[in-house]
């Protein structure tokens, strides 16, 4: 019982934290001009993937027994659930507000970024399911690097067309700032950028310990665990963020929140894997991944394709989560 207490605990600590980030990042963007799409599927999209890229990061250091399964199920685990759940919700709020929303059920972002990102990220999660089965070795390390400095070029060139600006009156009050003044000062934003950043370092040294923990107690391999766990405590809260700019009809930050943070952690997390982990995924994380690519692909077809939200992708998306839910269920 005090195990999955602190489990919560660290749940709340990160996600707080993750609050506190999010918030200065829309202010950054903002300050330093820069298009939505790009304030969405880079400045956004790295924000919120922090806390489940810090928890493999921190799994990895504290080299405790069965911390290496903890940080392969979150780096598997997030894309996985992004891929699924995360498009299911934005979705599913686009029918929710369909009436409220000018375009409807009609897809408003920006095609160019949004195009990049979902081909991208089945790319790279491709590439990162495929090391993981064959276990290259020698080679994981200028895998690694690769998968670093492609991420690096994938910045470079959504910066160079990131879409109009956002909006001041759309970004919610900087917490830090107390003044009367419109916009916050910028020691203000970097402040709260690091403020934010140690609770979500704190809160997943925490959320580690306690995952190994719960996963002993419970007889559950910590991987299987991390898989589930870590994704939804950590991704989909932050998530709720393109449920309310989905119904402001606001679908570039929306879907670029998801779609960047899709190829951040087909990219980054993975490139930590590949240089610090053995990286061979067990049938649980190769499953997870099929799925994750599967709902990509979809993803792809349907908003790149065809243009619009529709009910049948939208149902998919959600099975492909439960599909893996009943295979751990059945075989774990």
């Amino acid at each position: 019982m005090g195990a999955a207490l602190l489990l919560v605990v660290s749940f709340a600590v990160i996600l707080a934290g993750a609050l506190v980030f999010t918030n200065a990042i829309e202010w950054l963007g903002h300050r330093l001009d820069l298009g939505q799409g790009a304030t969405g599927s880079v400045l956004a999209a790295v924000g919120t993937a922090m806390p489940e890229t810090l928890i493999p990061i921190v799994a990895i250091i504290g080299a405790a027994e069965g911390s290496e399964e903890v940080a392969v199920g979150a780096i598997i685990g997030a894309p996985f659930l992004l891929a699924t759940l995360a498009m299911a919700l934005v979705g599913t709020s686009a029918f929710i507000f369909q009436r409220r929303r000018e375009q409807g059920l009609a897809l408003k972002a920006d095609i160019e970024t949004l195009d990049r990102d979902l081909l991208f990220f089945l790319a790279f999660f491709g590439i990162g399911l495929i090391a993981g089965v064959v276990a290259p070795g020698p080679v994981q390390i200028p895998l690694a690097v690769v998968f670093l400095l492609s991420y690096v070029l994938y910045v470079r060139t959504t910066l160079r067309s990131g879409g109009e600006v956002q909006e001041m009156e759309t970004i919610g009050r900087l917490y830090m700032d107390r003044s009367d003044g419109e916009q916050p000062p910028t020691r203000l934003i970097v402040l709260q950028l690091a403020v934010g950043l140690a609770a979500i370092v704190g809160g997943a040294h925490l959320f580690v310990e306690e995952m190994i923990h719960v996963a002993e107690s419970l007889g559950v391999e910590p991987l299987v665990l991390s898989l589930i766990l870590a994704p939804l405590a950590t991704e989909l809260p932050e998530k709720i963020n393109s449920f309310f700019w989905i119904r402001e009809g606001k679908d570039s930050l929306a879907l670029g929140n998801i779609t960047g943070a899709m190829v951040f952690q087909s990219t980054i997390p993975i490139a930590f894997g590949l240089a610090f982990t053995a990286w061979e995924l067990d049938r649980f994380a190769v499953v997870s991944a099929c799925l994750g690519l599967a709902g990509g692909a979809l993803a792809y077809v349907t908003l790149r394709t065809r243009g619009r939200f529709e009910l049948i992708p939208v149902t998919a998306w959600g099975a492909l989560f439960g599909a893996f839910f009943v295979y751990v269920l059945a075989t774990g």
